[in-house]
Order: C-alpha cells, then sequence, then structure tokens
C-alpha cells in the first residue's frame, strides 16, 4: 500500500488542502493529514481541534487518516510508514521554502521524497492566514474552507467578541 504523508499546521484547513487531500488520493492508497505544531505561529485552533476538523471535513474519504505528530517530520514518515511527503505549491516564493525544506529531509533521510502539487486555479491564492485575516476582519471567508471550519471559525469568533465585550463593560458602582 503507498502512502503519502502530507504534514501542515493547518491552521485553519482550506479548501486548498482538502483539494490537495482529494487529488493525492487519485496517486496513492492512503493520505495521512499530519498535524503539527508550529511554534513560530499563534494558532486559532487547538492541535485536537485542528485535527477533528479535517476528520470532519474528510468524512467522505475513506483513504484519509488524519494524524497530529511533534519533532521532525523524517521520524513521522517512518513512525507512518509512508513513502513520500506531500506539499503543496502556490507560488515560487512557497517553492523555495519547499525546496530546502525537501532537501534538508532528504539530507536526514535518503529515502525522504517529496511530492509537490500545485492547487487548482479557484484555491491557487487561499492560505490559512489570508483566510484567518479576513474572518477576523468580517470579510466573507466560507468560500475558501470547508463546512466543518467555516462553522468553527464562526464560533471561534463570536467566543472572542463576548471574551471582548465582558472585558470592556465597566464595573458596576452601587
Amino acid at each position: 500500500m503507498k502512502t503519502v504523508l502530507y504534514p501542515g499546521s493547518f491552521d485553519p484547513f482550506t479548501n486548498g488542502h482538502l483539494d490537495l487531500v482529494v487529488r493525492a488520493g487519485l496517486l496513492f492508497d492512503r493520505v495521512i493529514v499530519a498535524v503539527a505544531i508550529n511554534s513560530e505561529k499563534t494558532p486559532m485552533f487547538s492541535l485536537e481541534e485542528r485535527k477533528q476538523l479535517i476528520e470532519e471535513s474528510c468524512r467522505h474519504l475513506p483513504h484519509v487518516q488524519v494524524v497530529t505528530f511533534q519533532g521532525l517530520l523524517v521520524d513521522a514518515i517512518v513512525r507512518f510508514d509512508a513513502q513520500a511527503v506531500l506539499r503543496g505549491l502556490r507560488a515560487f516564493s512557497d517553492f523555495e521554502y519547499e525546496l530546502q525544506m525537501a532537501l534538508m529531509n532528504r539530507s536526514l533521510r535518503r529515502q525522504c521524497e517529496t511530492i509537490f502539487m500545485m492547487p487548482t486555479l479557484k484555491n491557487s491564492f487561499v492560505a490559512s492566514r489570508l483566510v484567518k485575516e479576513v474572518a477576523q476582519l468580517n470579510g466573507e471567508f466560507r468560500p475558501y474552507v470547508p463546512e466543518p471550519v467555516a462553522r468553527a471559525i464562526e464560533e471561534k469568533l463570536r467566543a472572542r467578541s463576548r471574551k471582548q465585550s465582558q472585558n470592556t463593560e465597566e464595573p458596576h458602582h452601587d
């Protein structure tokens, strides 16, 4: 069975990510979406929330498994018995970073192959960072994420709004 590992922080999981998962399923028997902790980012969703949202978004795809991992990607490849790593490339700037990562991973583990896939045209500009920014500024973000993710973002924003309004209320003086 051929397995590809698709690592990322997926905060949030977008339609661009989902598109790559679906298309990778045409090439591999199993696609493992590996949700990672990125210490350089402040996540909107916890690691467990992201895992759950991806599972809900991919429920209709029997070839998909969602896992979490910490540490080196090359160790996750061995742990999950994957033959390759899947990475998406939207722009040339993505390529430079991804090439460095692929070469480092191959240096650490000679058998580590990286497969690059381009997004479909409608997803070519979709990035988690942009989805979060649009959502936080009350823009229309729903077309860019699967429905379970859209509902979760809306709930996070409502909870944040309630918390902010509670913090800004003046104390009552009797």
